[in-house]
């Protein structure tokens, strides 16, 4: 579990607060393997026998101050009395991992009533969905990915495929020659649902079909995919022949059918059912037919604003069958492989929301689709997560960030289906009184509680001997995370700004304003941005300057004297650059941008800071590197003098040679240098496969690599200008800044 807050010491006092302007909050990814510093936890048993205060019912941690016959709160203060059990531990220290560590992972026992156990058969289910009313194209990615995928599957897995069109197929993959049941969508919305329930027409133990008894058969079953024509759909659709265009897509009908399928094995053949859906377009056809019209409409001209007609989603169909899904264990994951208008805006909420991933892809040729789903499948996951986050009495959680929803009985108590060990979540904080924190000398304290579960295999071991292997079979574990942090309150706001985080205050803010885009739209999202920005310099400059009548130009942008705060312009820059904030008449597809909206409110906050303002290193040759960042300019790379730069965006690596290379240095960097070995790691430590390029300038095409240099571009436009994008940017914030601080000074 890493936990990053944006600031190590925390405002005293809600005035302290508002007068340094800094976003004050914490992301946290729960499942990570160790803490920010690299750290695992403290494992053991007993996570249902830790102590709780009676008063906030947080977990005893060994920042709890102990007395003999109870314990303090160390985060209310409350003293707690022991029980008969908790005494007996206590006395065996050794056996109380949460009596040494501030951070333990501990397992709970679980009946196996409800699922757990050794004895309970909780294998893994998958499923391939796959979109028929597609080209022959997108059907080789999907066989190619789908066969990455049989390899990342662990022996024991259970696997499905469906296909859909204008008709869903149900693969029998058990038997020497795949069989194929049919099932056709009704047309007419205002039918029923399916003639055939599909239970009727394949049982699920035969539709579901054991990896490695199987895998040779369903990778035959795959090679008979073919797509569906456009005569067949039109025929089945009562369309005429010659009015019949590229469609039948019944995707909503197909995901609710076999939601609905697989609900009746949930909690006795499996405890997490994941689903893989591949589309090729819009659904267009039976329920949740979506119309994709409205990306075609002409917003300008009706003075509309197209971002914010196009960001929310159209019907409630996806978001609602989320939640069947969610109540169904089925966790879905959408890839779509299109450049068509699909509206992802829609779409979104039934992977997200039943705790998957959403991907997209802009055309089959370089897609890194089965790089993607084989890492997806090869990490670890935890399921039926819930994550508390708990403070000390002075402050509390305010809005909380990220792909989970909230309890609806429980304050600040949230559920997260499925998780990884890269999803991250957020939270900012405020006070809970007027007084701040009242004894400055007591730090302030964090508790996150995060209780989830993992299917592990069960090895058996033969007769006497003491080899054991593995036996197909699974068992579900419930299991306790508890980390508990302490953060000093500063003394003054030079101590606030020295803390910063820069990452983790980019992290909040692409999260707020994701949501100020999808609420009013991304023109008041970009204003928001850069009126925090403005608002950051004023307070900075209030709070350093000696004379408060500081004229404005002397306004310090830069932050001078406070070097954790000097990338943060340049990251506000390159937010506003990036499609995340980019206008629709820009030239940004709105499906590109809900992507990037899922992405990057997933990621941690390294990760998502690379995203928005990428890294460029430079190298003197392949062997040896010259310098470790350089800023995103032309200016940069000509006063570098280096012949090799390597660019890290997140979701894309550039090898760029300069045109003044030296031509003795191998084009591309040799697989055996220290060039690669790095982009062998990036790639290794990413949640998505990154897509490699090659440039070499002066021989090829430098558009890719030039986009990125981000800083002689205007803030509010994509063409390179005379050099002065960012440096006029500067300068319209220095200018908002002085008259903050003018008008402040005149009231």
């Amino acid at each position: 579990m890493a936990v990053r807050a944006t600031i190590s010491r925390f405002p005293a006092t809600p005035e302290a607060l508002e007068s340094c302007a800094v976003q004050w909050g914490v992301a946290v990814t729960p499942f990570a393997a160790a803490d920010e510093r690299g750290q695992p936890p403290t494992t053991g048993s007993g996570g249902d026998r830790v102590p709780r205060c009676e008063h906030c019912w947080a977990y005893f941690s060994s920042h709890c101050d102990l007395e003999r016959w109870g314990w303090s709160c160390a985060l209310c203060g409350t003293l707690n009395g022991f029980d008969d059990d908790t005494a007996r531990r206590f006395q065996r220290p050794d056996a109380c991992p949460e009596l040494n560590a501030s951070f333990v992972d501990l397992d709970i026992p679980v009946d196996e009533a409800e699922g757990g156990g050794d004895a309970v058969q909780a294998r893994p289910v998958y499923v391939a969905a796959v979109d028929l009313a597609c080209s022959e194209e997108f059907l080789e990615l999907i066989k190619s990915s789908l066969l990455a995928a049989l390899e990342a599957l662990i022996p024991g897995s259970l696997f499905g495929l469906i296909t859909f069109s204008h008709k869903i197929g149900l693969y029998d993959l058990q038997g020497p020659i795949p069989v194929v049941k049919n099932i056709f969508i009704p047309p007419d919305l205002e039918e029923d649902g399916l003639p055939v329930a599909l239970e009727d027409a394949m049982p699920l133990l035969s539709f579901l079909a054991p990896i490695d008894t199987c895998k040779d058969r369903i990778a035959a079953a795959l090679e008979t995919l073919r797509p569906t024509s456009s005569w067949e759909r039109g025929a089945a659709s009562g369309q005429e022949e010659d009015t019949v265009l590229l469609g039948g897509r019944g995707f909503g009908t197909a995901m609710s059918a076999l939601i609905d399928y697989l609900s009746s094995e949930y909690g006795s053949m499996f405890a997490l059912a994941r689903v893989f859906a591949f589309l090729s377009g819009a659904p267009d056809y039976g329920a949740g037919l979506l119309d994709t019209r409205r990306y075609g409409e002409q917003y300008a001209s009706k003075g509309v604003d197209a971002d914010l007609a196009l960001l929310p989603e159209q019907i409630p169909f996806y978001r609602d069958l989320a939640a069947v899904a969610v109540q169904a264990g089925v966790c879905i994951d959408l890839f779509a492989v299109t450049d068509e208008y699909t509206d992802l805006a829609s779409l979104k909420f039934l992977s997200i929301e039943s705790g998957g991933s959403l991907f997209l892809y802009a055309n089959t040729d370089d897609s890194t689709l089965p790089q993607d789903i084989y890492r997806l499948l090869s990490r670890p996951y935890a399921f039926g997560c819930v994550l508390r986050l708990r403070t000390s009495s002075d402050f509390e959680p305010g809005n909380s960030y990220g792909h989970f929803f909230p309890d609806p009985q429980y304050e600040n108590v949230q559920h997260i289906i499925c998780c990884d060990s890269f999803a991250t979540y957020a939270y900012d904080f405020d006070f809970a009184h007027n007084d701040g924190f009242s004894r400055h000398t007591d730090p302030a304290v964090i508790q996150i509680a995060f209780q989830y579960s993992v299917i592990e295999p069960v090895e058996e071991t033969w007769g006497n001997e003491s080899q054991s292997s593995a036996s197909n079979k699974f068992c579900l574990k419930r299991r306790l995370r508890i980390r508990t942090l302490q953060y000093r309150p500063a003394r003054n706001i030079s101590e606030i700004y020295d803390s910063v985080d820069p990452e983790v205050v980019l992290h909040i803010l692409v999260h707020k304003v994701i949501l100020e885009s999808l609420d009013k739209g991304v023109r008041e999202g970009r204003q928001q941005v850069q009126a925090w920005l403005a608002l950051l310099a004023a307070r900075y400059n209030q709070a350093l300057s000696s004379d408060s009548r500081t004229p404005m130009s002397s306004i310090d942008i830069d932050f001078s004297q406070c070097p954790q705060l000097q990338m943060v312009p340049q990251l506000v820059f390159a937010l506003l650059r990036s499609p995340l904030l980019r206008l629709h008449e820009e030239g940004v597809h709105p499906d590109y941008r809900i992507y990037l909206q899922c992405l990057f409110s997933a990621l941690e906050p390294s990760s998502l800071a690379k995203a928005i303002y990428p890294v460029l290193i430079s190298y003197s040759s392949p062997d040896k590197q010259a310098f470790p960042r350089h800023s995103l300019s032309r200016a940069a790379l000509i006063m570098s003098e280096s012949p090799i730069f390597l660019l890290d965006a997140f979701t894309n690596l550039i090898v760029y040679y300069s045109s003044t290379a030296d031509p003795s240095i191998p084009f591309p960097p040799p697989r055996d240098c220290l060039l690669r070995t790095r982009i062998n790691k990036l790639k290794q430590d990413r949640c998505i496969t990154p897509k490699l390029t090659f440039i070499h300038g002066g021989k090829d095409d430098s558009t890719l690599f030039e986009n990125y240099l981000i800083e002689e571009q205007d803030a509010d436009g994509s063409g390179f200008t005379t050099g002065s994008g960012f440096v006029a940017f500067r300068e319209s914030v220095r200018n908002v800044a002085a008259e903050i601080v003018q008008e402040e000074m005149g009231s």
